[in-house]
Parts: C-alpha cells; sequence; structure tokens
C-alpha cells in the first residue's frame, strides 16, 4: 500500500497524489476520504493515517526506489501478504474490502 508523509504547504490530496505516483508510477484522481487511524509513533508521538479512494488516470505500475514489487492483488491475496498490523482488518471495516 503506498504510503507517506505530508510535506509542509501540501494538502492531505496533494500528497496521496504525489506518493502514488513516487511508489507506484500510476497518476490518480485522489477522492472521498474511506477511513483514519491513529498510530503510535513512539517518543509520545502519534500518527494519524488518513486513507483516500482513488481512481487511476494514468502512468505504469512499477515499484518505486522504497519497494521490492508493485502488483494488483484481491482481497484474498492482500490478506496472505505480510501487511503493516490492522491494515487488512481495518479496509475491511471501512468497506473497502469485499
Amino acid at each position: 500500500m503506498p504510503g507517506g508523509r505530508v510535506e509542509d504547504g501540501e494538502t492531505d490530496m496533494a500528497a496521496a497524489a504525489r506518493e502514488i505516483r513516487e511508489e507506484t508510477g500510476l497518476d490518480v484522481a485522489v477522492g472521498e476520504l474511506v477511513g483514519s487511524v491513529e498510530r503510535d509513533a513512539g517518543n509520545g508521538l502519534v500518527y494519524v493515517i488518513r486513507d483516500y479512494a482513488c481512481t487511476v488516470r494514468g502512468g505504469r505500475l512499477v515499484a518505486g526506489d522504497d519497494a521490492a514489487d508493485a502488483r494488483w492483488v484481491t482481497p484474498a491475496e492482500l490478506a496472505a501478504l505480510d501487511c503493516s498490523p490492522g491494515l487488512v482488518g481495518t479496509l475491511t471495516a471501512w468497506g473497502v474490502l469485499e
């Protein structure tokens, strides 16, 4: 799953589009917020993670320099991958995965 940080002066939607382009080579239209969670970042800090629905507008799916692979997967295939703790359950609860 692509992800990253919002840079100073950048909106969530601009950050999502930029991170997806950098990490997957895809150009996307960022849609509505599908959910958000908070995760402990250590040292008293908290990561606020916001996930947006996106539609591919162009580009070619390729792994960015920080990834070993980039591919489309089914919900069942996603569940079998080594994902961040709670990712699949959270996406399922939000209605993103069938």
